[in-house]
Parts: C-alpha cells; structure tokens; sequence
C-alpha cells in the first residue's frame, strides 16, 4: 500500500488508520524499548536503566546478549558491569563465551581476571577452552618420530604429552605445533645420545626423563605435566645402509680408477705401436739403400765378387738356422 492510499483510506476510515498506525508504534516502541527484557533484569537482581538498553539498541548492540550475559554472571558472584560487557562485545568478543570462562575458573579456584579473559578472546583463543584445559589436563599424541641410535639402528617413537592451559602465557604464547615440535626434538636427541637401541627398548622411561628436563614449555601456552612413550618400534638399520652405500661408492672410483689404467695401458701401447711401426719404416728404408751402396762399393772396388758370394752364402745359413730353430719350437698336435 503506498503512502497515497493509506491517506485515502485514512481519511475514509480514521478509526482503522489510528488502529494501524498505533500498532506500528507499538511494535517500534518495543523494538527500542525492550521492556520484558528490563523487568527480567530487574527481577534477577540486574540493576540496569532502560535508557541503557535504548542507547545499545542504538549502537546496534544487541541488549538480549548483555543482559543474559549480565544475568549469569551476578547469579555466578562474578562482578561486572554492562559498560564492561558492551565494550567487549564492540571490540568483537564473544561475551557469553567469556562469561561461561569466568564462572568455570571461579569455581575451579584459577586467578583470572575479567581484563585477562577478554585479552585472550579477543587474541582468537577459546577462552572457555583455555580454562577446561587448566581445570582438566589435555593429552597430545605426537606423530611418529624416527630417530637413530649411536649403533645405527632407526627406532621410532610415539609420545602422549599431557599439557595444561598456562593462563598467563596464553596471550601471546606458542601452541601446540610448538610443543609437539619440541618434543619431537626431544626425542630424536635423547634416542641419538644412546650407545645401543637396546637400551632405548628396556628403559624407554629415559626418553620422558631427558626431554622433561629441557624446559620445553617455555613460551608456550600450555604447561607439560608429563610425556609417556606409547610405543617405540624398530625401524631400519641405517648404519648397515650407510656403509652399503658407502662400499657402492667405493667400488664406483675403484672402478672408475681401474678404468683409467686400463685407457692409459691401452694408449701406451698404442705409443709403442706406433714407435715400432715407425723403427721398420726406418729399418725397410736403410735396407732400400743397401743395394745402392753395394753398387757404389762394386764401381769403386771396395767389394769384390766373391766378397758378395761369401756374404750371400753367410745369409743363406742365417735363414736356414732360423727356419730350424722356429720348425722346433712349433707345438706338435
């Protein structure tokens, strides 16, 4: 209905126009004025001003949430004003949530105050959480860590942390990444500084001792109670594939050494080749110039015919002898 016709109708039915536009009023009225929420807070003990609950409206702060939360904690004892929760919950807070922690810790005699309760809300932390993990200790499994003896043999490790909220380092405080971090450290150096994996196997009580001893809460949100080796099993032998591997490497420049012999023997002998090829090339060529100097010593009388005979005869027995002896050194089937 447009605003035209509810003047037409207004001016045709006023009665019904008056109807309606007082049950528009109302209905604003209570949206403003949230009357059933104040007399609930004044019946509970909850002294708090109407206007109060206008202005939060205003503020676009829902007055339900403030009011309820201003509820529980006066019934709890917890001292607190709506300014307070008002604040919180404009600075993005989770007001019930802060409420429920201080009710918990107050029954459970932990030191937190309002201040501290909402600093840790409003870090992102679950400050109801925080405080049922004070009140009752959480347990953290670690994921396997494998770690090798001084012997060479791997083992690998499960630990259950039991951690408590540390209220005061909450703020600020590392998590439990770092804690399981740490004491994955812990592990790895407490199974390393044993001589023999065996000793790690009849006293993995050891392990939570040594790494107890570090401190390794420091920082950290939470406080370490204990750490218990659920399981420890045996995993491979490292040291066995180290020196594996190192043998493979060894024979490899063995190997690669041996190689390189054999390439320099193999061109040595090729050089040696090569030098006896070129001495019979020599040799072949001072034989060509025999006949020319024999022919030179004939024209100039330095070698006489029988001079030549006597050395052909010499020559012949040369081959003969040689023929002889090689005939006796052949293998006889």
């Amino acid at each position: 209905m447009t605003i035209f016709n509810f003047i037409l109708a207004a001016q045709m039915f006023p009665l019904l126009a008056l109807i309606v536009g007082g049950i528009i009023l109302f209905f604003v009225f209570l949206y403003f004025v949230p009357v059933n929420l104040w007399i609930t807070a004044v019946f509970s003990g909850v002294r708090v001003n109407l206007f109060d609950l206008v202005f939060m409206r205003i503020r676009k702060v829902p007055p339900s949430i403030i009011v309820n939360s201003m509820i529980t904690a006066t019934k709890a004892g917890l001292k607190l004003t709506t300014a307070d929760l008002e604040t919180h919950y404009l600075a993005g807070g989770h007001v019930p949530s802060v409420i429920k922690a201080l009710i918990s810790a107050d029954k459970a005699n932990i030191d937190i105050s309002f201040q501290q309760a909402t600093a840790i809300d409003l870090a992102g932390r679950d400050v109801f959480e925080a405080v049922q993990i004070s009140v009752n200790p959480k347990v953290i499994t670690t994921p396997k860590v494998a770690a090798v003896a001084a012997d060479g043999i791997q083992l690998i490790a499960i630990a259950r942390v039991t951690v408590r909220a540390n209220i005061q380092q909450l703020v600020g405080g590392a998590g439990e990444d770092t804690i399981l971090a740490r004491v994955g450290e812990g592990i790895v150096t407490s199974i390393g500084s044993a001589p023999k994996h065996t000793d790690v196997l009849e006293n993995p009580d050891k392990i939570s001792k040594l790494v107890l001893q570090r401190g390794l809460d420091a920082g950290t949100a939470f406080e370490i109670l204990s750490i218990d080796i659920a399981d420890v099993d045996v995993g491979a032998n490292i040291g066995a594939k180290l020196q594996i591997d190192q043998a493979n490497a060894d024979l490899k420049v063995a190997e690669a050494k041996a190689e390189e012999r054999r390439a320099m023997a193999v061109a040595l002998e090729q050089e040696m080749k090569a030098k006896a090829q070129e001495a019979k090339a020599k040799v072949i060529e001072a034989e060509a110039e025999v006949p020319m100097a024999m022919a030179e010593a004939f024209r100039s009388g330095n070698l006489g015919i029988m001079d030549y005979y006597r050395m052909q005869n010499i020559k012949s027995d040369t081959d003969m002898r040689d023929s002889i002896s090689n005939s006796g050194n052949e293998p006889t089937e």
